[in-house]
């Protein structure tokens, strides 16, 4: 059984089931003062009522953080100013929020003289990766409490947890009949777990909180104008907006439409396939717009390079090592490329799609006279013929050796 000694713990603490037990266990089992912590990265009503349940439970205070603002500028702009997306569907909505949770659990562990920092991410998930790759380079001396992982830890799923709040009077939401888990924040909302794990069966249409279902959208299309200023969206419909007023926004505008629900079996840093469930409204018109303005902004080869790191830079997300010096490389990278990617885009939004209908810049590379077949426009065509002519120089060369054989 672990001896580890703690005097003062800051456990990041949501008030649901896990976090809940965690936090009565803890109280019991290092018998120290237990400050909760939640970070509030746009979870709305979730965060009410949590100072009257985390003192009942055992805490010593609540501390909620603010971050929506640092959250939607310093994590989730970067990651869209990248178009990073893991596996072709998800958004990253859940992984880009845990260093900033971890980074503000850290500063109140400084603050308040603890010596150990606690989660309560399961250890067969990728959430227990991201929030300790932050704690090692923000604060390595800390000690980490997982309980999921610990040998003295008595519980082996949600069922007993759920038991064990009952006997011990902890109010949660979880039920035996729907237990599955539910994170959400500015960027989105993830499902997981319990009647989800099953990735034949279709998840209830009543879980989804951000977005209608696709069938019950609007028989008519809306467009939405969004602007981009150095890769940020900063303006919808001409109104501009704040960082996390702009997501907001978005997540309105496109949930009505039945925008942005993935159903994804994805493979987990840890070496498991999961099936996870997320709707991201704002996020994938947010990026849909900035791929529009990109589209006129990005040098060709620019864009193909940065475009080859997009997969290798979700994966840094995903895994966990934002505070990696490999991801704020890249991240250099990227944000020098968007020093030009300033214009808007029209997006026409009907029943779970949006497509592109216009895009504009200050900054355009575009050229109508150029691409126009019915004029020059300064393209002199016949040059076209040196390039074809070299470029097939090697597989003039391979027909011919094929020849001989």
């Amino acid at each position: 059984m672990p001896t580890d000694k703690i005097n003062k713990l800051v456990l990041a603490y949501s008030g649901g089931l896990d976090t809940s037990v965690i936090l009565r266990w803890a109280k019991d089992r290092f018998a120290c003062e237990i400050i909760a912590y939640c970070a509030d990265v746009g979870q709305a009503e979730e965060t009410e009522g949590l100072e009257e349940k985390a003192l009942k439970t055992g805490a010593s205070k609540l501390i909620i953080a603010d971050l929506r603002e640092e959250f939607a500028r310093d994590f989730v702009f970067p990651m869209l100013r990248a178009n990073a997306v893991y596996e072709g569907y998800y958004l990253l909505g859940t992984s880009i929020a845990r260093p900033v949770i971890a980074k503000k659990q850290v500063e109140i562990a400084r603050a308040e003289g603890a010596d150990a920092v606690g989660h309560g991410a399961t250890g067969k998930g990728n959430d227990q990766v991201r929030l300790e790759m932050t704690f090692a380079r923000l604060a390595p001396d800390l000690k980490v409490i997982a309980p999921w992982r610990r040998s003295d830890w008595p519980f082996t799923g949600r069922p007993e947890m759920i038991a064990y709040a009952n006997q011990q009077n902890i109010p949660v939401t979880a039920t035996k009949e729907k237990p599955y888990s539910m994170d959400r924040n500015l960027v989105h909302i993830s499902y997981e777990g319990g009647i989800l794990e099953d990735p034949w069966r279709e998840p209830y249409n009543d879980i989804f909180r951000l977005s209608v279902s696709p069938e019950d959208a609007p028989n008519t299309p809306e467009y939405v104008e969004i602007e981009y200023e150095r890769g940020n969206p900063v303006a919808i419909n001409g109104a501009r907006l704040g960082p996390t007023q702009i997501i907001e926004r978005a997540n309105e505008i496109a949930g009505r439409h039945g925008i942005g629900r993935v159903d994804l079996v994805e493979n987990r840093y840890v070496g498991i396939k999961s099936r996870g469930v997320y709707e991201s409204p704002g996020a994938t018109i947010l990026m849909h717009g900035h791929r529009g303005v990109e589209q006129l902004t990005l040098d060709r080869e620019v864009m193909h390079m940065r475009d080859s790191l997009v997969s290798r830079y979700a994966e840094m997300v995903y895994n966990g090592f934002w505070f990696a010096p490999e991801r704020e490389a890249l991240q250099a990278l990227i944000d020098d490329s968007q020093k030009n990617v300033n214009g808007v885009t029209r997006l026409k939004l009907f029943k779970g799609s949006a497509t592109i209908a216009g895009r504009k810049s200050p900054n355009s590379l575009y050229d109508m006279k150029m691409v126009s077949f019915d004029e020059a426009g300064g393209y002199q065509q016949a040059d076209a013929e040196g390039l074809i002519r070299l470029a097939g120089v090697r597989l003039r060369a391979l027909a011919r050796a094929n020849a001989k054989s």
